[in-house]
């Protein structure tokens, strides 16, 4: 029987008051830095 393992999205980025902090966001200095995500096509007849 096969094992199932959960996919560990690595450790969470510390807040200035040492809590963790869950959010992922890019901020509007460092935006340029990224390319723009594609826009997701639905196909037809596929919920939305």
């Amino acid at each position: 029987m096969e094992e199932i393992k959960a996919i560990k999205p690595g450790p969470k980025p510390k807040r200035e008051d040492g809590e963790l902090d869950e959010r992922r966001r890019v901020t509007p200095e460092k935006k340029p830095e990224y390319p723009p995500l594609k826009p997701h096509i639905h196909k037809p007849g596929e919920k939305r």
